[in-house]
């Protein structure tokens, strides 16, 4: 043998036991999860440290990588996650929520629901965690499906698309902004092309898929939020609750779009004026997403929450509740980025990247596919977002922007594909739409799953231009 061949073979060895780390920890997250019912968040943790061991690195090598990413990402990832729970929160309590959802419906025919129950869907799903968007919209749902007489999934199918393509595409929910800050992506183009991969998807997922679904599912909207009319104010000691004033449509929706604007603006100052330009500056900086919405949230307390009717502390304690919820989300997403900081360390992601690109196979179907492995197997769209996140992050650097944005948005479209009995979302849509498991596979889980290769062929597409 030449000293070549020996060389080769030597290299091949550490390559195996790479690849041999990287599965086994994935293997044991998925174990956790599914089969022992741990936390994700102990089940990311204990797998950076399996990969680690089984990738030979030092103990203290190992905590030292899985604190870098945690660190990392907690700091980039979690204030923004903070300040979206905080706006959302104020959009809640200050019925600008209701006021979104009420003026679009009370404006739109029988024909013409499906449409806007996607379109409020998709409004309330910008600012708002799936689960909370949810909640939010079920009185909706069930008011509107008795009111107009179309099938519950006829009226729920469409919102729910609007919720979930949101969750899954566009920042600044926890998956894409892990994704954009692992594999170093513009945030404004990612959320610009997520847009518009986004509105079709919705389109074919929502209502023209509701009215497929309608026919083999027909369930009536359960008599739960009868009438949509607000309690009238409760009084106490002789002194009335304080009354809640709606702020007005026009406020709401454009409070609810400034961080979208201010990012896309940010996006397109970078394409259209020089470096060095004044409103390129003003734009690097208030489209800086931590800036846009820290911005947005400043003014949605004024907007939506003064304009609400709350008063100084009512604002307060809308902004100190919308915390709590939301501290198993944080360490999650921080704990995903520690798992990727450990495969970046090993180099099982330069080994990845090595292969693809002698494979000829597609960098965005890989990413999809990868994704949509780990979202099957754990029933998380976050963990399966954050960890295909970090297996491919060493790919980037033989993309241009434009790509690594869709590589983004493949990840993102993978991590929603086929949502079932280990996924919470599943049980939540089935309890709450009084579903059989059979029933909601048919709507919700298929839903799920064209949402997720639509997607991905949009991606494919944009891929073919950008």
């Amino acid at each position: 043998m030449t000293t070549s061949v020996l060389a080769a073979e030597a290299a091949a060895a550490p390559g195996g036991q790479l690849i041999a780390a990287a599965l086994v920890g994935i293997a044991v997250i998925v174990l956790l999860i599914t089969r022992l019912s741990v936390h994700p968040f102990l089940a990311l943790t204990i797998g950076s440290l399996v990969v680690a061991a089984m990738a030979g690195r030092p103990v203290a090598d190992a905590v030292t990588s899985f604190s870098k990413g945690f660190g990392d990402t907690a700091a980039s990832v979690g204030t923004l996650i903070a300040l979206g729970a905080m706006f959302g929160k104020l959009l809640a309590d200050s019925g600008g929520a209701d006021q979104l959802v009420d003026t679009i419906i009370g404006r739109s025919s029988a024909r013409t629901l499906p449409w806007a129950m996607a379109l409020v869907g998709a409004l309330i799903g910008l600012p708002m965690f799936f689960e909370i968007g949810l909640v939010l919209l079920m009185p909706v749902i069930f008011l509107v499906a008795r009111r107009s007489g179309l099938s519950l999934l006829a009226v729920g199918i469409p919102a729910l698309a609007g919720l979930s393509a949101m969750h899954g595409f566009i920042p600044p929910h926890p998956g894409p902004l892990v994704a954009v800050t692992a594999l170093k992506a513009n945030l404004g183009l990612t959320l610009g092309l997520g847009v518009l991969i986004a509105i079709p998807t919705i389109a074919i997922a929502g209502p023209l898929f509701a009215r497929v679904v309608a026919r083999w599912v027909d369930v009536p909207a359960p008599e739960m939020f009868s009438s949509a009319e607000p309690a009238p104010p409760e009084t106490g000691g002789g002194t009335a609750v304080e009354t809640r004033v709606r702020p007005s449509f026009g406020v709401t929706l454009a409070t609810v779009l400034l961080p979208v604007v201010l990012m896309l603006g940010k996006a397109l100052v970078d394409i259209l004026t020089a470096e060095g330009h004044l409103l390129r500056a003003v734009f690097d900086f208030v489209g800086t997403p931590l800036i846009a919405l820290l911005i947005a949230v400043v003014v949605a307390m004024v907007t939506l929450g003064r304009g609400g009717g709350m008063d100084l502390r009512g604002v307060a304690s809308s902004v100190e509740k919308s915390l709590p919820p939301i501290a198993g989300i944080l360490l999650i997403v921080a704990a995903g980025g520690g798992f990727k900081q450990t495969l970046v360390d090993t180099q099982i992601g330069d080994l990845i990247a090595g292969w693809v690109r002698g494979s000829g196979v597609s960098v965005l179907l890989l990413a999809w596919f990868v994704a949509v492995l780990i979202r099957l197997a754990t029933g998380s769209a976050t963990v399966a977002t954050v960890t295909a996140a970090g297996i491919l992050a060493p790919l980037v650097s033989t993309l241009d922007p434009g790509q690594t944005s869709l590589l983004v948005l493949a990840i993102g479209a993978g991590s929603l594909f086929f949502s079932y009995v280990n996924d919470a979302g599943f049980w939540l849509v089935k309890e709450y739409f009084g579903l059989s498991v059979g029933q909601n596979v048919a709507s919700w889980s298929l839903m799920e799953t064209i949402i997720s290769v639509t997607g991905l062929v949009f991606v494919l597409l944009l891929g073919l231009v950008v």
